[in-house]
């Protein structure tokens, strides 16, 4: 039996870029910034995982890669601004991926081509609900390594309250667009029948008396 590789997507060369910045990151960075690329690895492995479209893994993927550099390299500091839309862009993106993994394991209503007003409006408030729970454990982690690991982490009362009202309106956003993005690329259809399916009906009806 031969076996399946799964196809090459565009998000995978963001994977590879991340893969990179791993591998580089122990001698330019120190060990920090290398469990932090880790963990961006790990991130960008999810969408690849659930079969997520391409439109919504590349800018996924690209905004936690770009997040954790502007990190390392204090694009934060030379342009204080930065750090809210990040905030909202990574937040809403997240919650959508988190959303959408839902929705496959049958926990959140799924979303198709043509949604109605109920899913939409499911969408809009469970993926601001799972923003907002994000974005309150980054900040409990911004705390955590501010505290007990790197003194440069910026935090206090304006930026964290600054940082969750970006983050909670980049999910409303996401929420908002998540519909329209249509099922993943691996999803079955709802009402296309399987062909497991078909052969146990028409197998049934054969032996059914006449």
């Amino acid at each position: 039996m031969r076996s399946r590789t799964p196809p090459l997507v565009p998000g995978d060369l963001v994977r590879v870029a991340a893969l990179v910045s791993l591998l580089v990151a122990p001698f330019v960075l120190g060990g920090l910034g290398a469990a932090l690329f880790l963990l961006v690895l790990g991130g960008t492995m999810v969408p690849r995982a659930l079969g997520v479209p391409a439109a919504l893994d590349v800018p996924y993927s690209a905004s936690l890669l770009l997040a954790a550099w502007a990190a390392q390299l204090s694009w934060y500091e030379a342009v204080p601004w930065l750090d809210l839309p990040v905030h909202a862009a990574c937040t809403g993106l997240i919650a959508a991926v988190a959303y959408l993994a839902l929705a496959r394991w049958g926990l959140a209503p799924g979303v198709g081509a043509d949604p109605g007003a109920r899913r939409r409006v499911a969408a809009v408030v469970t993926t601001t609900g799972l923003g907002a729970l994000g974005a309150i454990l980054w900040e409990i982690g911004e705390w955590a390594g501010y505290t007990y690991l790197d003194d440069r982490i910026g935090v206090g009362y304006t930026d964290t309250i600054g940082d969750l009202a970006w983050a909670v309106g980049g999910a409303v956003l996401a929420g908002a667009l998540v519909p329209l993005g249509g099922r993943s690329r691996s999803a079955p259809s709802p009402t296309a029948p399987s062909a497991r399916g078909v052969s146990r009906r028409a197998r049934a009806a054969r032996r059914a008396p006449t």
